[in-house]
């Protein structure tokens, strides 16, 4: 009997009209983004508590989490890896308010051709569907005032584009290339200026000040975390986008064009492992 449920709802799951699904998140996500665009801040705050709060974006939440991404049978402190159809249902449900946040889990992954390994924080599931689903809010706002020389980690955005863009800024005159690397960008991030950054729904904002907060568990040894956004987070990216966002602007005040000449060029690429 027990086999015949869980059969049931492995059906039921994969008979979710999953394309019906994205398009719909996908027209909510178009109407933040075009209110944040025309200054519509009160409107996108609006929508950004109806994303949340919608079925199908914590159907598609939980379903980027724990089918679709890289590290979805990464466990968290939780020792859970994998989880059943039901379970899933269940974790729609629950992503629904805000959870108090689980400290992460460290992992130390070896750095590709060097003899150093570096840190990810891997929180549970339950944490990755609540961020998948936040980040699925947040991100369209800050697409439409994000920088347009900024690449990494940004939707319909990739390495190659950093790469056609860095062409076209060194192939009509004499130049010199600065290749610049922040160190350790992730772990640093001051928590205080990144929060002040973001203007959104109270409520998403003590879920990004939980997941900041968390902690971490080396071993069975606690760490609090007073600074950065924990490699291994889904919603770390974003977040790193955020803080770092302002820089060109920065840079194009301090050395501002003579004339039709363009003094600076910055262009930003990020790479980190997903999970």
């Amino acid at each position: 009997m027990r086999n015949r449920s869980q059969s049931r709802r492995a059906f039921v799951w994969k008979q979710i009209p999953w394309a019906k699904v994205q398009r719909k998140v996908f027209k909510l996500q178009k109407r933040i983004f075009q209110a944040a665009k025309s200054g519509q801040d009160a409107k996108a705050r609006r929508l950004q508590r109806l994303l949340v709060k919608s079925y199908y974006a914590r159907l598609l939440a939980v379903r980027r989490v724990t089918q679709d991404n890289q590290g979805k049978k990464t466990a968290g402190v939780d020792g859970m890896r994998a989880i059943s159809p039901r379970q899933r249902f269940e974790l729609v449900e629950n992503i629904k308010g805000n959870l108090k946040a689980k400290p992460l889990r460290r992992v130390w992954i070896p750095k590709p051709g060097r003899d150093e390994k570096r840190p990810l924080g891997i929180p549970t599931i339950q944490d990755r569907a609540r961020q998948a689903l936040v980040k699925s809010a947040l991100e369209p706002e800050w697409e439409s005032r994000f920088e347009g020389t900024s690449y990494g980690f940004r939707p319909g955005r990739s390495a190659q584009d950093a790469i056609a863009r860095i062409f076209q800024s060194i192939n009509k005159d004499e130049y010199y290339v600065l290749d610049a690397d922040i160190t350790k960008c992730f772990d640093r991030i001051n928590h205080d200026y990144l929060l002040s950054k973001i203007n959104c729904p109270s409520s998403l904002k003590r879920d990004l000040k939980q997941w900041l907060k968390a902690g971490v568990l080396d071993n069975g040894v606690f760490e609090d975390t007073e600074a950065g956004t924990p490699q291994g987070g889904v919603i770390s990216p974003l977040l790193a986008n955020i803080a770092l966002d302002g820089m060109e602007r920065l840079v194009k005040e301090m050395y501002p064009n003579k004339g039709t000449t363009t003094q600076v060029n910055l262009i930003r690429y990020s790479t980190r492992q997903n999970t």
